[in-house]
């Protein structure tokens, strides 16, 4: 999946003239975390967080009453040159500069244009969506030897049971380095009958694993 299939195309910008009180204002009034900050052509030229925002807001616990901070031009506290993607990368690619470099927000830019944004919460909502999470189902965790081939032996006790299969994730086995453990979330409130199947076939399942139910 590309970054431009789940990107927000309609960025709210401010330019780094504007103020914090200006700032403040569009996130309360908009619900977002971060603000990208733009040139008068449209070029990226710095990103604007809720945190920095509180950072150089005194606190209502503080004792300053300055309220010159906030007439602060926000190109004094933006951060500039911010890491950016592009619409034709990965979503992959994308989670892993978030997971890399702990931010909140990944400005899309195009022929040195802004052209959109992610934020981890996209994310999240697209890895739900991908993996069936928010619709009624089971998952089954199954472990399997690492070779070419095993994950279409394991699709053939589903075909088998007739049981829809809405995603299937992978993760390496941290007992052994051999193995792959198989994430499969299927559409059905009782997998008992696949499981079954499943165990009957060789296979390891490691959830559910109910003493007394599934054997």
């Amino acid at each position: 999946m590309l970054i431009e299939e789940i990107m927000k195309r309609k960025v709210i910008t401010l330019t780094a003239e504007q103020t914090v009180s200006d700032a403040l204002a569009i996130m309360l009034k908009h619900k977002i975390r971060h603000l990208a900050i733009v040139a008068n052509s449209g070029e990226l030229v710095g990103v604007v967080t809720d945190r920095d925002l509180k950072e150089a807001v005194p606190s209502i616990y503080s004792d300053s009453k300055d309220v010159t901070v906030y007439n602060t031009p926000l190109g004094d506290l933006m951060t500039t040159n911010p890491i950016t993607g592009h619409p034709m990368d990965f979503v992959e690619e994308a989670a892993v500069i978030f997971y890399d470099h702990q931010i909140g927000c990944l400005p899309i830019v195009s022929n040195n244009k802004l052209v959109g944004i992610i934020t981890e919460t996209d994310l999240l909502y697209k890895y739900i969506e991908l993996t069936g999470a928010h619709q009624p189902g089971s998952q089954i965790e199954v472990r399997v030897p690492n070779i070419p081939g095993i994950l279409f032996e394991v699709s053939k006790v589903f075909h088998e049971h007739k049981m829809n299969i809405l995603s299937v994730l992978v993760y390496p086995d941290k007992v052994n380095e051999d193995n792959k453990i198989l994430v499969i979330r299927v559409k059905t409130m009782n997998p008992l009958s696949v499981i079954d199947g499943l165990r009957n076939s060789g296979f390891e399942v490691l959830w559910p694993n109910v003493p007394g139910i599934v054997q």
